[in-house]
């Protein structure tokens, strides 16, 4: 398998409706890699329909893009991003919805009415942007807001005017439930228990907000691009009334239909006002269609209302698929379940018929992942011609995803071409190529784990569990080992992880830097007795950086990844934080985005400075009464002709060559500039922070600055060597 460079976005597309349950994928990841490819045709697929945005991306790159979209929120999504409706129009349905009458007030009055609460500061009647819930108790506890009469904001406590207002809401409730609930099932439908414990995750007060907007849409009297808009923005508002909101935000992107113990309630009524602008900001006209209608040669959408297997025949007569492309599904039951819930409350029953076993299913393990994306990857194989290339994205990953998906498309026939990836925090990003159903092979223990030292090996420093984890799958799908012809997938899942433990845990050959047991925690390297290399993954990446910052002045930080990341492939891809601890450590930033070498910095400039380094030091000494002999970057202090402490000068961050001689009389001087440089490998490097602990380590500042001390000692020297302190870093790290 040759690794391919990790192909880096510009801009990350983790915003937009419903961005918390949709895959979170960098912009221009997959046009960088159609650009690279020599495809026969430009009929692309997307099996998955999984990210809308993905799919639109590849459309706008002039390919013709057919989309499997069995949920059909996701599907509806996929359409308004493709056409989305003017601005204006968004405007415009909800004033119409808003002038609607309740009663004798507009619509738009009761709603914001629902919300109502008294400033702190001023005693004004101002709308709450939330209240503050604690799981299990019918009031609120708190509220967020900011008064447009006096400016005051944040969170407060809820008064008791609050607590009332929720109390009388929740009089109504149970009318408006079973008005929703019959939207999705009807009343003797063996599927009804499932859909009220859905709904059960709406409060009384958005739920009420929600029946009475839906129950005005089905007869608003507007046109269809103006209703398109509405419906757009009440999704929005879906998505924002369920308790799912955590507060403080700490499940960002939630799995599982839980309440947080505690969470925010949204006003309903702003949360449509929001989707305004989030809508408005994904335009982008491509031609999208429903299958089996045509759209252009120059591309567009065209999206097939189900199941890949019900597709497969049609598009093996029919459309020639040049390459595969889509971000694999991971199972996320809360948004599954919501769709179906989403899809009956807009559009009715009917709609959720064919996506209804998501409101059964309340449990997604990752053997059950597998075995659905084995079917898939199977219909999948079987409609390709052979060699056909899939780029295939894992987002949010972690190491049974991996499993799953790898398991699986290994099963189907699928041949391993490539893995790529950065951090944990990012897309794996997988090229398979249809191909023939393999032979299992037996597992080689042995081997198996010369894969995983081999990987350590290459890597010279420690690495995440998930690292390892990724290196082994490679292993063992080049190996045809993932999965035996007599095992189903839970098995083989179980097998799988069995000979990782059996292999790190239980072998003397691998160091585990963690205060856990577990093998998926803390950090690997290879055992003691192997001979570590003395240039490290991130000493590498330090020195490609500062020789590209010398040919090329004046660069942005895109231009230094994508150079990385070709020097840097697979597995070993540097992470934008190592690669800004550098840049901010060399270099300085010039017309805001750009970087260059400060001068300091300039090889010549450097080299000046150590002789003048070596200079100070070799007069330190003879003020000490001490002899001084240099040998290469060593100055050694003698007297009597032993040596008294050595002084190892570098001007860059790379300390393991520096640390090879070392003993317990070396000093390791630095520029200040790499004071932090070096703090941040050694929080990624556990085995270099150990090695560290047995070394002095000053700056070339503290050594200016005792040539400035009209009386020096050797004990006031060696007291102020102690005490120089090396900086914590203050910029948030940023994985590896």
């Amino acid at each position: 398998m040759q690794s391919q460079p990790y192909i880096t976005g510009f801009e990350r597309a983790d915003v937009g409706p419903l961005a918390r349950f949709l895959p979170p994928l960098e912009e221009g990841v997959i046009s960088s890699w159609l650009s690279l490819q020599t495809l026969t045709g430009n009929w692309l697929l997307d099996p998955f329909g999984f990210s809308p945005r993905l799919v639109l991306e590849a459309a706008r790159s002039g390919y013709r893009v057919l989309v499997t979209a069995n949920n059909p929120i996701t599907r509806f999504l996929l359409e308004i991003f493709a056409n989305p409706p003017p601005e204006s129009e968004f405007i415009a349905s909800l004033a119409d919805l808003g002038a609607i009458k309740k009663g004798d007030e507009r619509l738009e009055n009761h709603l914001q009415s629902l919300y109502l609460t008294t400033c702190e500061k001023c005693n004004g009647q101002i709308q709450a942007q939330a209240f503050l819930w604690k799981k299990g108790e019918d009031t609120p506890y708190g509220k967020i807001y900011e008064c447009k009469h006096c400016d005051d904001k944040g969170e407060k406590p809820a008064n008791e005017e609050d607590k009332e207002r929720a109390k009388k809401v929740a009089e109504t409730d149970t009318l408006h439930r079973s008005r929703l609930f019959e939207r999705v099932v009807a009343l003797n439908d063996e599927d009804r228990v499932y859909a009220e414990e859905a709904i059960e995750h709406y409060l009384p007060r958005p739920l009420y907000a929600l029946s009475t907007i839906i129950n005005r849409l089905d007869n608003l009297d507007v046109s269809k691009e103006r209703k398109r808009a509405l419906t757009a923005l009440v999704l929005l508002a879906c998505d924002g009334g369920n308790t799912l909101w955590s507060y403080p935000e700490e499940r960002k992107r939630p799995k599982q239909l839980s309440t947080p113990n505690q969470f925010r309630e949204n006003n309903v009524w702003m949360m449509l006002e929001s989707g305004v602008g989030l809508f408005a900001a994904t335009s982008s006209t491509v031609a999208c269609e429903a299958w089996p209608n045509k759209i252009p040669d120059e591309g567009g959408i065209l999206i097939y209302e189900g199941r890949l297997k019900d597709l497969a025949n049609q598009v093996k007569r029919e459309i020639p698929i040049a390459a595969v492309i889509g971000s694999v599904p991971r199972p996320n039951q809360a948004f599954w379940t919501l769709s179906a819930l989403w899809a009956g409350w807009l559009w009715g029953k009917d709609f959720v018929e064919p996506y209804k076993v998501a409101l059964r299913r309340r449990r997604y393990d990752w053997a059950w992942s597998a075995t659905a994306l084995f079917a898939m990857f199977n219909y999948l194989n079987d409609l390709l011609a052979d060699d056909v290339p899939m780029f295939g994205l894992i987002p949010e990953p972690e190491p049974s995803f991996l499993t799953s998906a790898m398991t699986a498309a290994w099963c189907a026939g699928f041949d391993l071409q490539s893995v790529a990836l950065r951090t944990e925090l990012d897309p794996v990003q997988m090229i398979w190529k249809s191909a023939k159903k393999p032979k299992p092979e037996k597992v080689n223990q042995e081997k198996f784990k010369n894969a995983l030292q081999n990987f350590l090996s290459e890597r010279g420093e420690p690495a995440k569990y998930f690292y390892v984890h990724a290196a082994g799958l490679i292993a063992l799908a080049e190996n045809n080992t993932l999965k035996q012809d007599e095992d189903e997938f839970d098995e083989a899942l179980r097998k799988t992880q069995h000979l990782f433990e059996s292999v790190l845990k239980d072998d003397k050959d691998f160091v585990h830097y963690s205060t856990g047991e577990n093998v998926d925690t803390g950090m690997w390297a290879k055992g003691r007795g192997f001979l570590a290399p003395t240039e490290t993954l991130s000493d590498q990446i330090e020195k490609a950086i500062v020789n590209y910052l010398q040919k090329n002045p004046n660069v942005i930080f895109l231009e230094v990844e994508e150079e990385l990341n070709k020097q840097f492939t697979g597995l070993m891809t540097p992470s934008k934080g190592l690669i800004y601890a550098v840049l901010n450590s060399y270099a300085e930033r010039i017309e805001g985005a750009r970087w260059k070498l400060r001068d300091e910095d300039i090889a010549s400039v450097r080299r000046e400075e150590v002789k003048k380094v070596f200079d100070s030091l070799q007069e330190i000494g003879t003020r000490l009464n001490y002899d001084s002999s240099l040998d290469d970057k060593v100055l050694t202090w003698n007297e009597k002709k032993r040596p008294i402490r050595k002084f190892h000068v570098i001007a860059s961050a790379l300390v393991n060559k520096a640390l090879e001689n070392a003993d317990e009389q070396t000093v390791l001087v630095i520029p200040g500039g790499r004071a932090e440089l070096l703090t941040y490998k050694q929080e990624r490097d556990p085995s270099l922070k150990e090695k560290m602990k047995k070394y002095k380590l000053i700056k070339y500042r503290l050594i200016r600055s005792l040539l400035e001390v009209s009386v020096l000692t050797r004990e006031t020297f060696e007291e102020q060597i102690a005490s120089d302190p090396v900086e914590k870093s203050t910029k948030q790290m940023m994985m590896f």
